[in-house]
């Protein structure tokens, strides 16, 4: 049998596509769709205050930087969400927080409203598992939704996640803990 070498999850930038959907690297011809994501409050309301896609003001920079800064510390792998058909930007996909003497990684998503409740979460969810046990050496996957986010909840159950603590304060950046689950896989 033809064993596959494991590699840690900063080692590469993937490629992850299924039928319908492609997660991938952005590109400065995606600034306005990433733009359009990161300035709506309807979509960040669920999401903490840190993400990278909002920590500079110039959309471009956050780009060119979503590359180097954040691979390089170690802090994030950050994909476009598209649609195969088109390659419509539908959001973003985020492997994170890697800790690697346990082999334990964080994932996130965000997408644009039209895209909600299509099966497009679901399925980067999907993709990023995979190729994580897959590809990488990552041995844990975790994910944290707050509480009034039920479709957050639905996309990781659907996906095998198990809640593991209910309704804990955990730090989004806002001036109060963020109330939150969080889940396994």
């Amino acid at each position: 049998m033809l064993s596959i070498e494991k590699i840690e999850p900063f080692d590469e930038i993937p490629y992850l596509e299924n039928e319908r959907i492609v997660l991938k690297k952005l590109t400065q011809d995606n600034a306005d769709d990433l733009y359009r994501l990161a300035h709506n409050n309807s979509i960040y309301r669920f999401l903490p205050t840190f993400l990278f896609e909002q920590k500079y003001e110039d959309i471009h920079t956050v780009i060119d930087r979503m590359y180097t800064e954040c691979i390089e510390k170690k802090e994030s792998v950050i994909l476009g969400v598209f649609l195969k058909e088109d390659m419509s930007f539908c959001g973003l996909a985020e492997m994170y927080g890697y800790k690697e003497s346990i082999h334990k990684i964080s994932i996130g998503y965000r997408f644009l409203e039209e895209y909600w409740g299509k099966g497009i979460a679901t399925e980067a969810v999907a993709l990023m598992v995979d190729y994580l046990y897959s590809r990488t050496d990552v041995e844990i996957i975790t994910a944290s939704t707050m509480i009034e986010n039920k479709a957050s909840e639905g996309v990781l159950k659907k996906n095998g996640f198990i809640m593991t603590a209910a309704a804990v304060g955990e730090d989004w950046g806002y001036p109060e803990d963020t109330i939150a689950d969080k889940w396994f896989r």
